[in-house]
């Protein structure tokens, strides 16, 4: 693991400079969902006898935590491809194990800024009773882990900075609106379902809502995805390794 925490380091400082910025980028779309969806649109609605704001918030975490560790792509392809960080760590003395995990961790950081802002926000303007227990913040970071991986994998996959936006478009934004983070997956047609029920992100948004609203989860879930963590941990290993050659 040589280099993880000079690489997580690194990352910190960076995440450091613009920490405001940051905040403020980081508040306005869960702001907006909650505000225009949670309170407006699904102010008279209910789902298993909860608000619509208490189904909305937990898929909104898993969502978010989604998308902020997967965004971590487009600092490394800007790292990569317009500042030469990338050169820089080939000759340096770091593993790609360890330059994998410190970029993962970025990732997750920012998926835990989103997740205690989403959490913030939810709870000053919306009444609701959610109960969030460290099992709520590990399966949150085991699906912050997953999607950091593939981010570190599809920015050492792509030839062009323009590229990311298609793996984006294509796979990161539709699993967000068909991954149960704003209607149960029961409302989509039959022969999705089967589908949709395995992408990681509905197995983390259904988890998190049973654990918010006091329901006792078994294991199988959180099983998965640690399998899923190393699988996307070892690719994107790989994926480092094989832009090194």
């Amino acid at each position: 693991m040589r280099g993880f925490w000079a690489t997580y380091l690194r990352e910190l400082l960076l995440l450091k400079e613009r920490f405001f910025r940051v905040l403020l980028s980081f508040s306005i779309n869960p702001l907006l969902f909650i505000l225009a969806f949670g309170l407006g649109l699904g102010k008279d609605i209910t789902i298993s006898g909860r608000s619509y704001l208490e189904f909305l918030v937990p898929g909104l975490v898993a969502g978010s935590s989604m998308l902020q560790a997967f965004a971590i792509n487009v600092e490394i392809n800007v790292a990569r491809f317009y500042l030469k960080v990338f050169e820089e760590f080939q000759s340096s003395p770091i593993s790609p194990a360890g330059y994998v995990l410190g970029e993962v961790f970025s990732g997750i950081t920012r998926a835990f800024i989103s997740t205690l802002l989403i959490l913030t926000i939810a709870h000053i303007v919306g009444d609701i009773d959610l109960k969030i227990d460290p099992l709520f913040f590990l399966i949150t970071f085991l699906n912050a882990f997953i999607f950091a991986s593939l981010g570190v994998a599809s920015a050492m996959t792509i030839k062009t900075h323009a590229d990311q936006t298609l793996i984006t478009n294509f796979i990161i934004t539709p699993m967000m609106f068909l991954g149960g983070t704003f209607f149960p997956i029961e409302n989509l047609p039959e022969f999705l379902q089967p589908l949709i029920k395995f992408l990681p992100l509905t197995i983390v948004a259904q988890s998190l809502r049973e654990l918010s609203w006091g329901y006792t989860i078994n294991y199988e879930p959180i099983f998965i995805l640690l399998i899923l963590s190393v699988i996307a941990y070892m690719i994107a290993i790989y994926t480092v390794k094989r832009a090194k050659d």
